[in-house]
C-alpha cells in the first residue's frame, strides 16, 4: 500500500489509516495527525451544537421581542431546531455536560442575529439569556 500523505491527499490518506487499523499495523499509522484528527471530530460535535443553539435562540428572542410578527415559520424553526438539538444531544450525550457553558458563550450571537434580522438594537433584547436550558430544550415552551 502506497504512503499517502496527509498534506496532500487527505481523502487517500484518511482510506490508508482506517486500513491500517484495521489490520493492527499499529507502527505505521500516523498517530499525531491521527490523534489531531479525532480531536476534531470532537470540536466539530460542539460546533454543531453551539450553532444550533444559536438559531434556536435568536428565534426564541425574535418571538418574545416581536409579539406582533410572531409566525408559523418561527414556531416550526424553533420546533426543528430544537428536534435537532435533541437528536444531536441523544448521539453525544456527553455534551450535555456543557449545555449551560455553550448556551452562555453563543447567547451574545444570537442577539446579534435576532437584531439584524429584526432591525431591533441590541440592546431591545435581553443581556443575558432569560431561559433555562430546560426551557431551551422543552418542545413546549415559547417564551411570553
Amino acid at each position: 500500500m502506497p504512503a499517502h500523505h496527509y498534506n496532500t491527499d487527505f481523502f487517500a490518506w484518511t482510506r490508508e489509516q482506517s486500513a491500517l487499523i484495521r489490520a493492527r499495523r499499529w507502527s505505521e499509522i500516523d498517530v499525531e495527525h491521527l490523534a489531531e484528527e479525532v480531536e476534531d471530530m470532537g470540536k466539530n460535535e460542539k460546533r454543531t451544537l453551539e450553532s444550533r443553539l444559536e438559531v434556536l435562540l435568536m428565534h426564541l428572542l425574535k418571538w418574545q421581542v416581536q409579539k406582533d410578527r410572531r409566525s408559523n415559520s418561527w414556531r416550526r424553526t424553533i420546533k426543528d431546531q430544537r428536534r435537532r438539538l435533541e437528536k444531536h444531544l441523544s448521539e453525544n450525550p456527553s455534551l450535555k455536560a456543557v449545555l449551560v457553558e455553550v448556551v452562555e458563550d453563543v447567547y451574545p450571537s444570537a442577539i446579534v442575529a435576532a437584531a439584524n434580522e429584526t432591525g431591533l438594537d441590541d440592546e431591545q433584547f435581553p443581556a443575558n439569556c432569560p431561559y433555562s436550558v430546560a426551557q431551551i430544550l422543552d418542545s413546549d415552551y415559547l417564551p411570553e
